[in-house]
């Protein structure tokens, strides 16, 4: 199954199963163990492992994830954005200024490679030492890569109870992030018509 950096930070807010939300990375252990799962798609940007979050790193992250959630808000419009987002969301304009901003910090440089036996390759490398802005930056850029790829036609808020996450459709008919959330959505909605058949018969005698 094909995973999206931009995706994953922003689910780190979910659902909690009581009715409220959680929050991945309410503590700096909390990103810590986030960063330990996303070493795969982190692993051309930091090493995990080579930094150990501080709050100060935690709040920067998490201001990247508000700003990406709003872009997520903006490019699943008109439809309604992850109840998480509704009411509460930074302004489009401001959270686009802010990601291409935390995208810049990080400089890259172009380098050649040119096997004796081969063609030239050139790729970017990145010229900053500091594990911390990389780790920024790459969050920032993976956004940018996701919102302007054709994933972004196709990226949906899950409409099923109490769910907050965005997904990426599969299929035409998909509706829900994942089958438990189609299973509770289903049984809400053969509740509700039951609760109008009832209200809306005739009066018991």
């Amino acid at each position: 199954m094909e995973r999206w950096l931009a995706l994953e930070l922003v689910s780190t807010i979910r659902h909690d199963g009581d009715g409220g939300l959680t929050d991945d990375l309410a503590t700096a252990r909390g990103v810590d163990r986030w960063l330990e799962a996303q070493a795969d798609l982190l692993a051309d940007h930091v090493t995990v492992g080579e930094l150990a979050a501080d709050d100060d790193l935690r709040r920067e992250i998490v201001e990247v994830r508000q700003a990406v959630r709003a872009l997520f808000a903006r490019a699943v419009g008109p439809a309604p954005p992850s109840t998480a987002d509704a009411g509460q969301v930074m302004p489009a304009e401001r959270a686009l200024t802010y990601v291409n901003t935390v995208a810049a910090r990080e400089a890259v440089v172009p380098q050649m490679d040119w096997p004796s036996d081969g063609d030239p390759v050139v790729r970017l490398v990145s010229a900053e030492g500091d594990p911390a802005v990389r780790l920024l930056a790459a969050l920032a850029r993976a956004a940018v890569d996701f919102l302007s790829g054709p994933q972004r036609t196709r990226l949906r808020a899950c409409s099923a109870p109490r769910c907050v996450r965005y997904f990426v459709k599969s299929h035409g008919r998909q509706e829900w992030c994942k089958p438990s959330c189609g299973n509770r959505a289903r049984a809400a909605r053969h509740y509700q018509r039951q609760r109008l058949a009832t209200d809306g018969g005739p009066a018991s005698p």
